[in-house]
């Protein structure tokens, strides 16, 4: 029976609850010093940016999800699991006074140009948006707009040594959960989910039953890039391939008594051979389905170690319509594992751990990971090894490749010059297209990128990466500074090596590109898809008798 219902329910914050985390004295002490700036300061004060700030400065130095959201952005806040909007597609945070972005929405502008996490945005429209204390509904209000319109970005990237100019065209942010399933071969299906919505587990079950209708036997499911969610989506989609009476996950904390969900009779695919990608990315929401599958034994994790945040948060509004998510509790897989990974030692060093992982070969090589004994944990039925304290570690590691990605690519995607020149093609070629591939089937196995189109492409890099200004304010130093990077105003020079280089992967983003206008993003990804080094171990295992029943044993 499950036993968690309402983790993310809003509560209403009362001085009650406020006041059970402090002694008397401390409270009194605060109490007396907000009394005496609002009674005897020497200037006016401006009440409601005080107590903003010091519930920004209270929180902050909780933990690094703990956050006041002011009146006018909890709407935004809600969007990416709730509605649609007109935009770029990010989810951000303002941090150090830049712009942060903390996730973008699959298929959406911004992920398109190749925008990322932990990105900083510093110029929208060549207006200087970092360190001059701008809020957040002020660059909501410029990086929105009408479908088809364009904002200019300059953003910082930790380990580039210059700003990055992207040119997004606002769209349409369709907010689904799922945005690919197909059959690979007669047996195999594939579900990606990009994140844990309010309609998930209705859209998981949608594609679930188109695939068995296609002879699905065994399920591939990404959770590849996924930020999480909802808590009670993850269980929803957890509880998909469990047998009935399995914990999927309990919370506790300090204040918190213990809660447990488990799984019921309403799976939809409790048999089967069952394989979950994962990747750094990969995290909350999607740690909690990954890691009750692994602990129980029921699907084999392939990829590399998930992010690591095990934190719970509820909503509390305040009385004038702002609101506070606060962490309440942590969450803990049916092993007991806290997947959390440390804080302790700053926010700073928190949200450079991905960079950190990278630069220590985490990403590259299995076994430069290394997780002490007291993180040691046995499965519950196979009594398999694995490990908390700092995301899900896989069964079968695949490390990132990069070897095809180069500076010039990534001018290419940043300056939307890939989007543009696809957009010029199709328009020239639509017609000839279609007539010539009728079917997704037809143009996935015949159509490759004509050199026309990559000449073009060249031509157009060239022109328009010349003309990229990468100067720099006054203020830009000393922001780099703070962040310890070190400014460049050299510009990127057109090299013919690192077009070769990237060339297999620029014509298979194109020809991604074009599917997805002829057809949809299903098909878009399932050409992307063949670049995916997971999905294709993934496809490996389950294709080679016996390779699957013996990474569980």
């Amino acid at each position: 029976m499950r036993k968690i219902s309402s983790l993310l329910l809003v509560f209403v914050f009362t001085p009650l609850l406020f006041a059970q985390g402090f002694s008397s004295l401390q409270q009194r002490k605060l109490d007396n010093a907000l009394s005496a700036i609002s009674n005897l300061y020497v200037d006016s004060i401006n009440d409601k940016k005080l107590v903003e700030s010091t519930l920004t400065a209270i929180l902050k130095e909780l933990d690094p999800h703990s956050v006041y959201i002011p009146k006018e952005e909890v709407e935004r806040v809600n969007e990416p699991l709730e509605g649609s909007f007109e935009g770029v597609g990010i989810q951000f945070q303002m941090l150090e006074d830049t712009l942060l972005v903390v996730q973008t929405i699959s298929g959406c502008p911004a992920a398109k140009v190749g925008i990322l996490p932990g990105d900083r945005i510093v110029y929208i429209d060549n207006e200087m948006i970092a360190g001059v204390k701008l809020q957040p509904s002020g660059v909501v209000k410029r990086l929105r707009g009408p479908k088809g319109s364009e904002v200019k970005v300059k953003i910082i990237r930790k380990g580039v040594k210059e700003l990055i100019d992207f040119n997004i065209i606002r769209d349409k942010i369709p907010l689904y959960s799922v945005d690919a399933n197909y059959m690979i071969g007669k047996e195999i299906g594939y579900i990606k989910i990009n994140s844990f919505g309010s309609t998930t587990d209705e859209e998981f079950k949608k594609a679930f039953s188109n695939l068995q209708k296609k002879g699905m036997k065994d399920l591939i499911l990404s959770l590849q890039g996924n930020g999480g969610g909802y808590l009670n989506t993850a269980i929803q989609v957890a509880d998909e391939f469990l047998t009935p009476g399995r914990l999927i996950v309990y919370t506790k904390g300090l204040n918190q008594p213990k809660t447990v969900a488990e799984s019921t009779e309403t799976g939809e695919f409790e048999t089967g051979k069952l394989i979950v990608l994962i990747d750094e990315y990969s995290a909350s929401a999607s740690e909690i389905v990954s890691g009750a599958l692994q602990d129980w034994d029921r699907a084999i994790i392939v990829g590399r170690r998930s992010f690591g945040k095990g934190l719970v948060q509820r909503q509390f509004p305040l009385i004038d319509g702002s609101m506070m998510r606060l962490t309440t509790a942590r969450y803990y897989t049916p092993t007991g594992r806290c997947i959390q990974k440390p804080y302790k030692d700053g926010i700073e060093k928190y949200e450079h751990d991905l960079v950190n992982r990278y630069n220590n070969g985490e990403l590259l090589h299995a076994d430069s990971i290394h997780f002490p004994d007291s993180l040691r944990y046995q499965t519950l039925n196979l009594h398999r090894t694995v490990y908390g304290g700092g995301g899900i570690m896989p069964d079968i590691f695949v490390p990132l490749d990069t070897t095809r990605y180069t500076d010039y690519h990534r001018k290419l995607v940043a300056l939307g010059i890939i989007n543009k020149v696809c957009m010029q093609y199709i328009d020239k070629n639509r017609t000839e297209l279609k007539q010539k591939y009728p079917t997704f089937a037809k143009y996935k196995t015949e159509y490759e990128v004509p050199d026309k189109l990559l000449n073009q492409l060249m031509t157009v890099g060239e022109k328009e990466i010349a003309q990229t200004d990468s100067t720099y304010s006054e203020k830009l130093p000393k922001l780099f500074l703070k962040l310890n990077l070190k400014p460049s105003k050299e510009k990127a020079q057109i090299d013919s090596i690192q077009f070769e280089t990237s060339k297999p992967l620029i014509k298979l983003q194109l020809k991604a590109l074009i599917a997805r206008d002829l057809w949809d993003t299903n098909e878009y990804n399932q050409i992307l898809d063949a670049d995916n080094e997971s999905l294709q171990k993934a496809v490996q295992i389950l294709q080679t008798p016996g390779a699957y029943e013996k990474i569980l044993k």
